[in-house]
């Protein structure tokens, strides 16, 4: 089956962005396209308005957006399909990957500062719970839609492994000329900090296919605006982040290297869902059983 990116869109810039990346993605590499539509306030966060009652799009108004859609697609460079969805939640999501087996999802994020920016990880968050596939976040004005070349790769010194579904981005990266870069920041000069992260993403199986990865170290007390400081002296056209379950899955999501990474970087980010190594998810399982032991009970 051909790979495809569903990219959610709307009618907006920062949709609009995404959609000419992904297009650009999916003409050069031969994958297809799905253009997917839902309303744009519980596509950015669906639980926004708790208890809020959905009023129904009637069928008019379905029709009209399934139009002005089409005459999108028929202005793109891959083969596009047309989906419309109610909501983004977990059954939608994962319907559609099985109907389309997607390589990842592709959302654009809205400029800094503007109402929806910071909303972006909710909607992140929700596909990487549903379908555990790879999400690319495009900034608005990101500038020309081209294949990126030069990857940063950022990571600690904890083992994991790609999920099933994530496997596809081997592809993805490796079907060019790539210039890879493994990145490791931490507060103080770490040089065996550096050797570790490098062994981690390559026995991760993320490389395979690539050239041979460079390995640069990044001092900064801040872990997200030492990548972000990275990529811009790098000048890096993709950013490449593995979230492992226990990074995205907590309520301090928004809190998280990955957060805020994806909701400043200029460049796109590709977050990759991974997994803990059996050794690792052992010891998380031990020190959560710890935690739990010594949290007074109310």
């Amino acid at each position: 089956m051909k790979l495809t990116l569903i990219v959610l869109t709307n009618f907006y810039p920062a949709a609009q962005q995404a959609v000419s990346y992904a297009d650009a993605l999916a003409s050069t590499l031969g994958y297809d396209l799905v253009l997917l539509h839902v309303d744009r306030a519980f596509h950015m966060n669906p639980y926004l308005f708790p208890g809020a009652a959905r009023r129904q799009p009637t069928v008019a108004e379905e029709e009209a957006t399934g139009a002005q859609l089409m005459q999108l697609a028929q202005q793109l460079r891959a083969a596009t399909v047309v989906e419309q969805a109610p909501d983004l939640q977990p059954d939608v999501v994962e319907d559609l990957a099985k109907r389309y087996q997607p390589a990842l999802f592709v959302l654009g994020r809205p400029t800094p500062g503007s109402e929806y920016s910071d909303s972006i990880n909710a909607s992140a968050l929700q596909l990487l719970r549903a379908s555990q596939f790879p999400v690319l976040i495009v900034p608005a004005g990101s500038g020309a839609p081209a294949l990126p070349k030069r990857l940063l790769i950022a990571a600690d010194c904890e083992e994991f492994m790609l999920t099933e579904s994530a496997g596809c981005v081997r592809h993805l990266l490796g079907n060019r000329e790539v210039e890879p870069t493994v990145l490791h920041v931490s507060p103080v000069e770490d040089d065996r900090g550096c050797t570790s992260a490098l062994r981690v993403v390559e026995h991760s199986g993320l490389l395979t296919n690539l050239p041979k990865a460079r390995l640069r170290g990044y001092q900064h007390a801040n872990p997200a605006q030492g990548i972000l400081n990275a990529a811009a002296d790098m000048k890096a056209d993709l950013v490449v982040l593995p979230a492992r379950r226990r990074s995205y899955f907590g309520q301090l999501f928004h809190r998280s290297v990955t957060a805020q990474v994806i909701s400043t970087s200029p460049v796109p980010v590709l977050v990759v869902p991974a997994q803990e190594s059996s050794d690792e998810h052992r010891n998380h399982e031990q020190k959560l059983s710890e935690f739990q032991l010594q949290w007074p009970r109310g």
